[in-house]
């Protein structure tokens, strides 16, 4: 049985008071997010430079075929299992992941082994970002006027590198500019006269700096 299954409202740690409804419920994208957050892809390519090194040794004759085979196979085992974890975690972690943004706050369910929910009402959000990356993913960040909570307990639903001031983030959302279409509307209906905080403009990331923030 899930953890989350005696949700009352899914998403939600219960239901909502009178007058509040959700005008918009996601997750992550476990590929982008295991990629990102998990870092997948950079652990992938530093075994395939081991392997690559350990080939170059025995082309240059510092190794027998042998020795160069048993380390190019176990390395490349090693490798294989440790992107297969990491990327088991990515969809893990998207899985147990569910955004709700409301007509008054973004609630962040999450947490695969310890169940975590987080909420942050509109009167405490002064802005919101948007970065969209290569492959059409795209991560919101936000700020608050004050974030209690620390960095690890938001992770991975945290702006990356921001240790000292946590900005809580909706990440790798398969369609990030609807996403802040919707956030933008319902911040600028519940903060009047805020509009251009929450209009947030989407800035590409280059594949590779995507991929090192985590």
């Amino acid at each position: 049985m899930s953890e989350y299954a005696n949700e009352p409202v899914r998403g939600l740690p219960g239901h909502l008071p009178p007058g509040e409804h959700i005008v918009w419920q996601g997750s992550p994208a476990w590929l982008p997010l295991a990629r990102r957050a998990f870092h997948t892809h950079l652990v992938g390519g530093y075994f395939v430079v081991l392997i690559g090194w350990a080939a170059l040794n025995f082309a240059t004759g510092h190794t027998t075929a042998a020795v160069a085979g048993r380390g190019i196979a176990v390395t490349a085992g090693v490798g294989v299992s440790a992107v297969a974890l990491l990327a088991l975690l990515g969809w893990l972690a998207a899985r147990a992941t569910i955004y709700t943004i409301t007509n008054r706050r973004i609630v962040l369910r999450f947490g695969v082994a310890l169940p975590k929910c987080v909420n942050l009402p509109f009167n405490q959000i002064t802005a919101a970002g948007l970065a969209v990356h290569a492959d059409g993913s795209g991560d919101i960040p936000l700020t608050c006027k004050t974030t209690r909570l620390g960095f690890i307990h938001l992770w991975p639903n945290v702006r990356p590198w921001r240790v000292g001031t946590p900005e809580p983030m909706l990440r790798a959302l398969p369609e990030p500019e609807t996403v802040a279409r919707v956030l933008a509307d319902a911040l600028a209906a519940a903060v009047p006269g805020r509009r251009e905080a929450f209009d947030a403009v989407a800035t590409p990331v280059p594949d590779f700096a995507g991929s090192v923030a985590a």
